[in-house]
């Protein structure tokens, strides 16, 4: 039995409901996957409805009695609670249960550091979780010191390996990351700046974490770069994507737009997390229009599209025009009603990418003029530019030069209106 306790992380969730929250069962259900995401067995659940929270430990004194007894019953050893603690909370918790507590906000760090690729993404995560431990060093350095490993000790990973630091030392660290990370994020303002410059469409796929985000990206790479487009991570896991990846979609009729896919968002996604993610999140606030993708197999989509629409609105990003781009829906019972901000996608067998990146054209490129142009043959140039960068649907050639029907976007018109002998249609 010793052995297995030394092998196996085995918890209690706990939860309080305040105030009757209509998702707090979904927000349980929830702490469980994150939990199994970071290999812990949960192998039991406690629960409160309150009005508020104790101040001293959460949960009342009869519950931490209780508690306590199904630590024993199921020979647990780590109970996680459902919200983020105190210091104080956490130290009263532990000196009363004698073994690890822990909380939603540091198992999400956790994923995120045993997910974090780029070196840009381990330096927000690691930034996050020094702004966490900051005021609650004394509750870790117990905690950690009463076991090696497991969840909840991937702080060991800036190189204190038993959270022996003082809380200069880790403002100083926080600091030296911050710097860091300013020289990746004034990269990434550079790239963004090159794109405004050349006005090409930004379309960001926002969503709650697992909803299909990624898979849909590949699909529309796969569907306009069969041969050379580089597919993105997709994997059915909680926040497969912490890196924001950007493709270039290229269209048949020579029009483009840059597709990102950005972290999925959670219930209660932590606000360190949030503030260390924020320049990467950038990405969402500068959109020219947001595919907000939905699971629509899960019974609770609803209350998804209502969190991550939320997180939008904390980012500043609720004024961009968003569609909604249901995903699944070959594996939910029945099809949702068609709508004009809405489209029925199913990702992994590529159904309705057609109809969604129509759906997209009409959001995004809307400074494009139809026209008649008369291209002198000595700007023979000209007439490979329009070709490359146009719609070209005829050309013909005349007296006086290469007549072209074509679509240009509207800077482009301006620029050789001399030479437009039929206006926009």
């Amino acid at each position: 039995m010793e052995q297995r306790e030394q092998t196996e992380q085995r918890a209690i969730t706990v939860g309080v409901n305040l105030h009757n929250q209509p998702d707090f069962v979904d927000s349980m259900e929830e702490l469980r996957h994150l939990a199994a995401a970071c290999d812990v067995e949960v192998v039991g659940e406690l629960t409160q409805k309150a009005a508020h929270v104790n101040a001293s430990h959460y949960i009342g004194t009869g519950k931490v009695s209780e508690l306590s007894e199904m630590l024993r019953a199921y020979e647990a050893n780590i109970v996680i609670f459902n919200d983020e603690l105190s210091p104080s909370q956490i130290r009263n918790l532990e000196k009363d249960l004698a073994c690890k507590v822990i909380d939603r906000t540091i198992l999400i760090l956790d994923i995120f550091a045993e997910r974090a690729r780029t070196r840009e993404a381990q330096l927000q995560v690691e930034m996050a979780r020094m702004q966490y431990m900051l005021p609650r060093l004394v509750g870790l350095r117990e905690s950690l010191g009463r076991q090696s490993g497991g969840v909840g000790t991937k702080n060991r990973g800036a190189g204190e390996t038993k959270l022996e630091l003082d809380r200069r030392r880790i403002e100083a660290k926080i600091a030296a990351l911050h710097k860091e990370l300013e020289t990746l994020v004034a990269q990434r303002q550079i790239q963004r700046k090159q794109r405004q410059k050349n006005k090409i469409p930004v379309v960001s796929l926002v969503g709650y974490t697992n909803a299909g985000k990624s898979s849909l990206m590949n699909a529309l790479i796969e569907r306009f770069h069969p041969d050379g487009g580089k597919l993105v991570l997709a994997k059915d896991m909680l926040f497969a994507t912490l890196e924001t990846s950007v493709r270039s979609i290229e269209l048949p009729d020579n029009k483009s737009f840059l597709l990102t896919d950005t972290v999925g968002f959670v219930r209660n996604l932590p606000h360190h997390l949030i503030k260390a993610f924020r320049s990467t999140l950038e990405e969402v606030a500068e959109s020219d229009l947001l595919v907000h993708v939905v699971d629509y197999a899960d019974p609770e989509h609803e209350h998804l599209i209502a969190v991550t629409n939320e997180t939008v609105k904390a980012l500043g990003a609720d004024h961009i025009p968003m569609l909604y781009a249901y995903n699944k829906t070959d594996l939910a019972p029945e099809r949702p009603a068609d709508e004009p901000d809405r489209v029925c996608v199913s990702a992994k067998r590529g159904d309705g990418i057609d109809e969604l990146v129509r759906r997209i054209r009409e959001r995004i490129f809307t400074d494009y003029v139809r026209c008649e142009m008369l291209i002198p043959f000595e700007q023979g140039r000209l007439v490979s530019y329009l070709n490359e960068n146009a719609n070209v649907t005829s050309t013909s050639y005349e007296e006086n030069g290469t007549k072209l029907t074509l679509e240009c976007v509207k800077a482009d018109y301006d620029k050789y209106r001399d030479y437009v002998v039929a206006g926009p249609e």
